[in-house]
Parts: structure tokens; sequence; C-alpha cells
């Protein structure tokens, strides 16, 4: 159910190109019918075809985006995604100690599809200490996982070992992503009251342009309406397997999901009456 007057707020970058970052997370919470907002960390050049440069902002101007945001409509729930340089981490950890949101989907952002670095190798130490304890939940996929645990990960058990290396790490629950395993999408959803194990049919698809942001932004957006931690997690892998489904092709690369699918299956609905 959508609840506009319930907002969420996402802390990440910008994508030029519109398919991840600041603006998929934003096309997921009005998709999912939340109030969206955004605190921009960073400004990036990038297409369909890959990360061509990266321009972090201030302290300053994050700090005072954060304060403007919860001062005068303090979100239900935080989504934060890219985060590139310890500095800015700890700006961003001193807003969520200081306004205590109820819920923190943390994305640990680390590397872009076409191989760009996205997380400075010294802000790692800052994620892993300081902002992965803040979490409600963390989202990382495979490679992400690897770099936080710094071990590789080939199997459903290694998922499961890395994860329970992550929840120990402060959060309250870790979703390890396995699309980059081979066979069927696997999700692992682990906690110190859950084991869920989430299957779907891999679909074959090239355009998976911020398909991680939107997972994340999906699960902020469910939890923010009120779902507990599981059917959050259903939910968002129903909305993204149906997104990446009605995906499109737009630019020479990898295309973008389709973040309005839902609407658009609405009207059709309505046109064949």
């Amino acid at each position: 159910m959508r609840n506009y007057k319930i907002a969420t707020l996402t802390i990440a970058g910008s994508d030029s190109s519109g398919g991840a970052g600041i603006q998929a997370d934003l096309k997921t919470f009005s998709s999912i019918g939340t109030y969206g907002m955004s605190v921009i960390t960073a400004i990036t050049a990038q297409n369909t075809q890959g990360v061509f440069g990266v321009e972090e902002l201030s302290q300053e101007i994050i700090k005072n985006q954060i304060e403007v945001v919860f001062d005068d409509i303090p979100p239900k729930a935080v989504k934060i995604g890219m985060v590139s340089s310890p500095e800015i981490i700890l700006e961003i950890v001193k807003g969520l100690n200081k306004y205590n949101p109820e819920f923190v989907v943390v994305d640990p952002v680390m590397i872009s599809k076409s191989g760009y670095s996205l997380l400075r190798p010294e802000a790692k130490e800052n994620l892993i200490k300081y902002l992965i304890p803040k979490a409600y939940i963390v989202t990382p996929n495979i490679p992400e996982a690897e770099e936080i645990v710094e071990k590789e990960i080939k199997t459903l058990e290694d998922m499961k070992v890395a994860g329970n290396k992550i929840l120990s790490m402060g959060p309250k629950y870790v979703l390890m992503k396995g699309g980059h395993l081979e066979g069927d999408a696997i999700d692992v959803l682990i906690g110190k009251d859950v084991f869920e194990i989430y299957k779907s049919e891999r679909i074959n698809r090239k355009n998976t342009h911020g398909t991680g942001c939107t997972l994340s932004s999906a699960i902020t957006s469910y939890l923010a309406l009120g779902n507990g931690i599981k059917e959050s997690v259903r939910l968002s892998k129903e909305y993204i397997t149906e997104a990446i489904k009605y995906s499109f092709d737009i630019g020479y690369g990898v295309g973008p999901v389709h973040h309005f699918y839902n609407f658009e299956k609405q009207e059709e609905a309505v046109c064949t009456h």
C-alpha cells in the first residue's frame, strides 16, 4: 500500500544516466510508494557503458543536506549507497547518531559494473568500523562481500559463512546477494533470529544497470511502509525481478531496469477492460 506521507531518504552518488545511484533510488521510492528525498555524496559522469569520472562533494554540504532534511522531514528509513571517502563516511555516521532513524539500509557500493572503483581503499576500514554497525540491514553482492570479509565466495555455503562474518560486525541483518554466482538467483537473509533463502529464476536480460541500488532502496521503502524484514526482502526481490524482466534498451551498453513497470502493467490492465 503506497503512502506518500512516509518519507524515505537516500544518501548516495548521482548517476548522470539515471539508471543507478540517487536517480534509481528516487524512482524506486516513488514506484513502491514513499516520499523520496536525497543527500548527494558525489557526482559521477557515467552512462550505460561505464563510469568515466567521479567528483566528491564537500563534507560541509553533505552535513548540511543531512541536517536540513532531518530537521524538516524526518525520514522513516534511510538507504546509504556510494560513500567513497573515510571523511564522508564519518560525516554520515555523525548524522545517523544525531537523528537516529528507525531503519538504515547500507548498500556497500564499491565497484561499478564496468569495474570502476567507487570506494577509496582507505575508506573500507571506516565502512566496516563505523557504518556497517549502524545498519539495520547490509546488502552486499558477492564482490562487495569478498572485499569486506577478504575471502573468496564461490558457493552458497561460502555466502552463509561470509554473511555471518558481516553480521558479527554489528548490523541486525545481512542480505547476501548471489547474482554473481552461477545458476538461479539466490539471496540469503541472515540475522540472529532469521535465516531465509530467496530463490528466483535468473532472467537473461543484459539491461541490469542499477539492480543493486534498486533492490536496497526497495527494501528501504518496504520497511518504511511497515513490513517486517523477511516480507520487505521478499517484496523487494519480486520488484527487482519484474523490473529486470521489463527492462529496456537505452544507450549502447548495459541499459537500466524498468522502475515503473508496475504502473505500465496497471495501464495495460485498464486498457484490456
